[in-house]
């Protein structure tokens, strides 16, 4: 079966603060590729500012994106907030360290290389 299903996500930080730098985004988009490896997904685009983080997944059809956004913001908080202790526990508190909310856009119909460019052009902290 051939599929090219591809959703656009944006996760945005608890509360909208001010939490990544390039060395947690980096860290953030292995871990996400490891998530969606285990979905048999792929990580296409992935950037992200100081608040949010913008991703491109190409997924099979019988993948729920609920089930994988669950698994991507979970796993990742788990690790950034472990791996990053200091720099994330001051930003965000107590809890999960995304917003309980977050976008899905599916793809079709749009070319795949204006939304890999829009999700490239984030302002990326240094």
């Amino acid at each position: 079966m051939v599929s090219a299903m591809h959703v656009h996500l944006v996760f945005v930080t608890k509360y909208r603060r001010n939490v990544f730098d390039d060395v947690m985004l980096r860290r953030c988009e292995d871990i996400m590729i490891e998530v969606c490896d285990s979905f048999e997904a792929e990580l296409r685009e992935f950037n992200g500012e100081h608040d949010h983080v913008q991703l491109l997944v190409h997924y099979p059809p019988k993948v729920a994106i609920s089930k994988l956004v669950n698994s991507l913001k979970g796993v990742s908080s788990h690790y950034l907030r472990k791996e990053f202790t200091g720099q994330v526990n001051r930003a965000i508190m107590r809890g999960p360290s995304w917003s309980p909310s977050y976008f899905a856009a599916s793809c079709v119909g749009a070319p795949l290389s204006i939304i890999e460019a829009y999700i490239e052009q984030q302002r990326r902290p240094t």
